[in-house]
């Protein structure tokens, strides 16, 4: 580990150092802010005209660009905003704060805006989606709920993993291989309504980012992917209500500044009614009186300005699910809950221009609950994950071709893997002791994004990481019969054992000519934490384990390559990106295991361990500008695992293998007030296993499985449109509708497939149909918003 870590802190002092002694003369330097709000505006092109050289903001909105003494013009754009253009004498370092003022998209404007908005060519980005939250409101919205993961899934490389559900998978990794944060928090279940809705407030959201390939060496901890969201800061200008009711729940959202231009604040809150609008509904003799399910979730945020160089947010989120069963003609009462909480303290400092800090410190939470209660009988099963995270992020720009990004993360986890409690008559049933896991999690990298030249331009980076799991701890040895014959007992952080890695990380990018370029991607990345699934039973008890003594860290390694051009001044951005994608120690619950296996027991006992591989191309195109806009997506891809104990050690097609997906999304701003949307998508059925024969034995029915995942579910595909009425602004509020229809032409797509059998075992007269259970038929739906 010392070696590792002193290999990496050097190449950080020769990289500054070297970089140090080219030296030019004078900086500017400054923020970006939205004129009406003061929210900082990440992502930001800054730069200067007569070089076409610059930079971009970062996720909080400060920029920095190294230049000679002169005369220039510093010109910024950013998509929906006018372009700004300054002239600047280069006497001494500048300091700026910039506000761009929002407006209409027109021709006239892809004129200004659009002469930096190359970044589709110019970047070393592949496999980068960045999401405009006002487009995606646009956009038609199941049940009339803004879901900015669902929109993820309408992008090439990332699959849905069924019809109405917010967890995705990206190029063959699994959904626990995508590191999704918010304000910097890792969010370890992203699912309301058993995953019919994600937990992201789009009222609340302000900048969502995807990145499938060539991830940078500061983020790490995954296989996949990694989804960074940041939330609103608030509006420092002014006091502001919004909020939305629509069929299902209704949102409602404050904010303001609390001193103006220097501090401010937004809360925000949205909760599901669907529950108070049944109950009225339901006779005291139905079998649902008693039952109710609803979620909620508030976004909360705080930030204040102490000083030029000094700048400070709280953020955080709490949500919860509550799914309850009350059925008093069989004395019968159960509760499911989950749901996350996280928080955020952060501060940024500037040493000098050239010199950028964050430093945060994080909290993360997620539990899962599932307690019942018959006559005098009482159980309760609880999972969850609960983080402690303190990191330090440096940005360091040398000169106006380099940026370089260093740092430190430091994570303590806790892991409540299936605990059970039960009691019966008053008297405690013995199901073992409470179990929790802890580990220590450390990793440290050093990137940098230079340019050699006009033609090529370079992104490397290094990260290392270090994971210790830590007593307390129990393990359990087991014989070939599964029967305890000893334990091996670990005090209070006394370590179990230690993985550490270093992780290389380089993408690069040729210019073709001014309007196209070639990519190439490579990176390793190591992962610690897994979710664990059992797919034989119905509760969403899937659970977060480290890796120990037995569970290796998976670790993927991917190669990507890609031709991007731009067409149009801009207007059309296209790409097509081959890939391969090889993962080790991928896991699995061993066949037949319940979570009942894990009572007396460590959970990674029941585990088994294998290899994935996934390789594919995908194609895009993006209209960026104008009244028309919008995308379309194909990917072509294929992803197979094996392990030794599950198909019979013969390799098989994963579960979201997805041969063919398509995507169409096209928006149209008819005018000030109408905007229409539609989107089309197509997908290759799902695999699945199915019985290839039946045998009757002593007068029972037992089934003969095909090989696993060997049968396909028929296509995937609907139609979506919607239209929002922007009214007419009254001088104390303003107001908007959106009206959608979810699966336009009520396509019955299957959710999943069972077995209906008639008939007579013992007389041997049995009539099986393989029957289709279809969730959503055609779904209108309509959401009234307001601002005051």
């Amino acid at each position: 580990m010392i070696k590792r870590l002193i290999f990496l802190i050097l190449c950080v002092f020769l990289i500054i150092t070297a970089f140090g002694q080219h030296q030019v003369k004078y900086t500017i330097s400054g923020y970006v802010k939205d004129s009406l709000t003061g929210e900082y505006l990440i992502g930001a092109n800054v730069f200067i005209k007569e070089t076409m050289k610059g930079t971009q903001t970062n996720q909080y909105g400060y920029f920095v660009i190294s230049v000679e003494n002169g005369s220039f013009t510093l010109a910024v754009s950013y998509i929906g905003y006018v372009g700004y253009y300054e002239n600047v004498n280069i006497s001494k370092n500048i300091k700026t704060t910039i506000n761009l003022q929002k407006s209409i998209i027109t021709k006239k404007e892809i004129v200004v805006t659009g002469e930096k908005e190359n970044k589709n060519t110019s970047s070393t980005d592949m496999g980068k989606v960045q999401l405009e939250i006002e487009k995606i409101k646009t956009l038609p919205a199941f049940m009339g709920e803004v879901d900015v993961l669902k929109t993820i899934q309408l992008t090439p490389g990332v699959q849905s993993s069924g019809e109405g559900n917010s967890s995705f998978y990206v190029r063959g990794g699994g959904p626990d291989q995508n590191l999704i944060l918010l304000d910097e928090a890792v969010v370890y279940n992203v699912s309301h309504l058993f995953g019919f809705f994600s937990i992201f407030n789009g009222d609340a959201v302000k900048d969502i980012e995807l990145t499938k390939a060539g991830m940078p060496a500061n983020y790490g901890g995954r296989l996949a992917s990694v989804v960074d969201i940041n939330m609103k800061e608030g509006n420092s200008k002014k006091f502001q209500i919004d909020g939305g009711i629509g069929v299902i729940s209704t949102r409602f959202t404050i904010q303001g500044p609390i001193k103006k231009d220097t501090s401010s604040f937004i809360i925000s809150a949205r909760r599901t009614y669907i529950d108070l609008l049944i109950k009225p509904f339901v006779s005291k003799s139905s079998p649902f009186k008693g039952t109710g399910y609803y979620f909620y979730d508030v976004n909360t945020k705080a930030n204040y300005k102490l000083s030029d160089k000094d700048h400070i947010f709280l953020s955080g989120y709490f949500g919860r699910d509550i799914f309850s069963m009350n059925q008093k003609d069989i004395t019968f009462k159960n509760t499911i809950s989950w749901g996350n909480a996280t928080s955020s303290f952060r501060w940024n400092h500037v040493f000098d221009p050239k010199l950028f800090l964050n430093t945060s410190i994080i909290f993360s939470d997620y539990k899962f609950e599932f307690t019942a209660n018959q006559s005098e009988y009482d159980i309760s099963l609880y999972s969850g994950i609960t983080d402690y995270n303190a990191k330090c992020d440096f940005s360091y720009f040398p000169n106006i071709n380099h940026n370089i990004k260093f740092g430190g993360t430091y994570t303590f986890h806790t892991f409540t893997p299936n605990n059970a409690t039960a009691k019966t008559g008053g008297i405690n049933l013995d199901l073992g002791k409470k179990v929790k896991l802890y580990s220590n999690d450390i990793a440290f990298y050093v990137n940098d994004n230079f340019e050699l030249n006009s033609r090529i331009k370079i992104n490397a980076g290094l990260r290392y990481t270090f994971f210790e799991p830590i007593g307390p701890f129990d393990r359990y040895i087991k014989n070939a019969s599964g029967i305890t014959t000893d334990t091996i007992h670990y005090d209070k952080f006394q370590k179990i054992t230690t993985y550490n890695h270093l992780e290389p990380r380089l993408s690069a990018r040729f210019g073709l000519n001014e309007f196209s370029s070639l990519k190439a991607s490579f990176t390793q990345n190591y992962q610690y934490i897994h979710l664990a699934s059992v797919t034989a039973v119905t509760l969403p008890t899937d659970i977060w384990v480290p890796s120990s003594e037995i569970v290796k860290p998976q670790f993927g390694t991917q190669y990507s390559l890609g031709y991007f051009r731009n067409f149009k001044n801009n207007m059309f951005e296209a790409s097509v990106e081959g890939y391969y994608k090889d993962m080790k120690n991928q896991i699995e619950f061993k066949e037949g295991s319940l979570p009942e296996d894990n009572l007396k027991n460590n959970t990674d006992n029941n585990f088994t361990f294998g290899r994935g591989w996934s390789y594919g191309c995908e194609f895009f195109i993006n209209k960026r500008t104008g009244k028309w806009t919008g995308w379309a997506g194909y990917t072509l891809s294929w992803t197979k695992k094996k392990f030794p104990e599950i198909n019979l050690g013969k390799e098989y097609w994963a579960k979201y293998d997805r041969r063919h997906d398509v995507s169409f999304i096209l928006s149209y701003q008819f005018n000030s007030k109408w905007t229409f949307s539609a989107l089309w998508v197509y997908a290759t059925g799902n695999a699945m296993t199915l019985p290839v024969s039946r045998f009757i034995i002593d007068g029972n029915v037992v089934n003969e499985y095909g090989a696993r995942n060997s049968f396909r579910m028929p296509s995937y595909h609907r139609l979506d449109v919607s239209a929002s009425y922007t009214g007419k602004k009254r001088k104390k509020y303003e107001s908007s509708w959106n009206f959608s229809v979810y699966n336009l032409y009520n396509r019955y797509n299957p959710y999943y497939i069972y077995f209906d059998t008639k008939g007579s075992a013992s007389e041997y007269n049995i009539d099986t149909q393989a029957k289709q259970v279809s969730l959503f038929p055609i779904m209108p739906s309509v959401t009234w918003n307001f601002k005051f």
